[in-house]
C-alpha cells in the first residue's frame, strides 16, 4: 500500500511536468531487438516461441520498449511509463522483475533544456516522496569521445576505444594492447579485407547488430587504409587513464578540464560541448561529476546520471541519441530519459 501511494505521488509529479502516459508492449519480437541492438540483451532476455515458430520475449528494458512504441506512433514525444522490465541477472538470487516508473523525452532538439528537465523532474519526485540526503552522480560519454578524437592516434584505435568504452574489462585490455602497440594480427587484418569485399555486394541499408552495412563498410575502410605503424601508445594510454580518474564537485569541473588539457598539451576547446552538464548547477544540489561513471549501458551517448538517497540508488538515466535509429528510425533522433527503481523507495 505504501508503495502504491508513493507511485501515485511520483506519477502526479510526472503529469504536472507535462509527461503523458505511454504503455509500451510487454511482449516484443526478440529477433528484432537483437538484430537492431546487437547482442546486448540476448543473455538477459526471457524468450519463448509462438505457435508460428517466431521467437518473442518479455520486454528486457522499458526504455527500448518505449522507443519501439514511439516509432510505431503509439505515444507522444514526452512520456511517462509505469511497469515492469524482465531481465536475467548474473547475481545469484537477484530478482528478475524490475518495477519502474520512468520518463522519456523523444525527438526534441533542445538538448540542454531536455537533460535539465528530466533530471529536475526526477529530483522533484524524490523530494515529493520525502527522500533524504539526496545526491546526484553525473557523467558524460561525449566528453570521453571528445578526448579520444582529439588525440593523435590511428583512426582504427579511436573507433575501438569509443565503441568499447561501455565494456570496462575489455576496454582495459585494449589499453594494454595500445600501450604495447600490439595491433590486430595479419590474419585478422586479411579477414577484414575479405569481409569488406563480400559486404560491398550486399544491400547497403541492411542492418547488422544495430548498424547499417554502409556504416560498417566506412569503418572497415578507415581501418584498412590506416597506417599500421604507431609508436606513441604509452603516452596516449597515460592521458586516457589520467582522464578516467577525474572525480570532482560539479562546481570544479570546468577548471579541472582546463587544467587537464593544459597539463597534457591538448587544445583548450576539446571539451567545449559540456554545457548540458554545467547547466545542472542551477539545481542547487549536491552533484559529483565522475568521468568513469555510466559506462555499463551500451546505448548511452551523452549525459548519464544517478540519483541517490543516502547510499541507495533511487533513479538512473541518460541521453541515448543513437538508440531510435538502431531500432528502425531513418536517422538519429535525440532522446533522454530516466527511471525510478521502485524497489529502493
Amino acid at each position: 500500500m505504501k508503495s502504491k501511494k508513493l507511485s501515485e505521488v511520483i506519477i502526479k509529479t510526472f503529469k504536472s511536468n507535462g509527461f503523458v502516459l505511454s504503455e509500451p508492449d510487454v511482449i516484443l519480437d526478440s529477433d528484432f531487438i537483437i538484430e537492431r541492438s546487437g547482442e546486448k540483451f540476448r543473455s538477459s532476455m526471457f524468450t519463448f516461441e509462438r505457435e508460428d515458430g517466431k521467437t518473442m520475449c518479455l520486454r528486457p528494458d522499458l526504455t527500448v520498449a518505449s522507443c519501439i512504441n514511439f516509432l510505431k506512433k503509439k505515444s507522444s514525444s514526452k512520456i511517462y511509463y509505469s511497469g515492469q522490465a524482465y531481465r536475467r541477472s548474473g547475481n545469484k538470487g537477484a530478482n528478475f522483475i524490475n518495477d519502474q516508473l520512468g520518463i522519456e523525452i523523444l525527438g526534441s532538439k533542445n538538448q540542454i533544456q531536455d537533460d535539465f528537465k528530466v533530471i529536475k523532474t526526477i529530483l522533484s519526485s524524490a523530494k515529493k516522496i520525502k527522500r533524504k540526503n539526496i545526491k546526484i552522480k553525473v557523467g558524460d560519454i561525449n566528453l570521453f569521445k571528445s578526448l579520444i578524437n582529439s588525440l593523435e592516434m590511428p583512426e582504427r584505435w579511436k573507433l575501438r576505444l569509443i565503441r568499447h568504452f561501455w565494456r570496462p574489462k575489455y576496454f582495459e585490455e585494449l589499453l594494454k594492447r595500445l600501450e604495447k602497440n600490439t595491433d590486430i594480427d595479419s590474419i585478422s587484418f586479411d579477414t577484414d579485407k575479405k569481409r569488406l569485399y563480400e559486404m560491398k555486394k550486399l544491400n547497403q541499408d541492411n542492418m547488422i547488430a544495430g548498424r547499417s552495412i554502409s556504416e560498417i563498410l566506412k569503418r572497415f575502410n578507415k581501418k584498412i587504409k590506416d597506417p599500421r605503424s604507431f609508436d606513441d601508445g604509452k603516452r596516449i594510454v597515460t592521458i586516457i587513464k589520467s582522464f578516467l580518474k577525474i572525480n570532482c564537485k560539479l562546481s570544479e569541473l570546468d577548471q579541472k578540464l582546463l587544467d587537464f588539457a593544459k597539463k597534457n598539451r591538448l587544445k583548450k576547446n576539446i571539451f567545449k560541448d559540456f554545457k548540458s552538464i554545467l547547466n545542472l548547477k542551477k539545481l542547487n544540489q549536491d552533484i559529483n561529476f565522475i568521468v568513469n561513471f555510466g559506462r555499463d549501458v551500451e546505448y548511452y551517448t551523452g549525459i548519464v546520471f544517478e540519483v541517490l538517497s543516502g547510499k541507495k540508488e533511487i533513479a538512473r538515466g541518460g541521453r541515448y541519441d543513437d538508440l531510435l535509429k538502431s531500432l528502425g528510425a531513418k536517422k538519429n533522433i535525440p532522446a533522454v530519459g530516466a527511471a525510478i527503481n521502485l524497489k529502493n523507495i
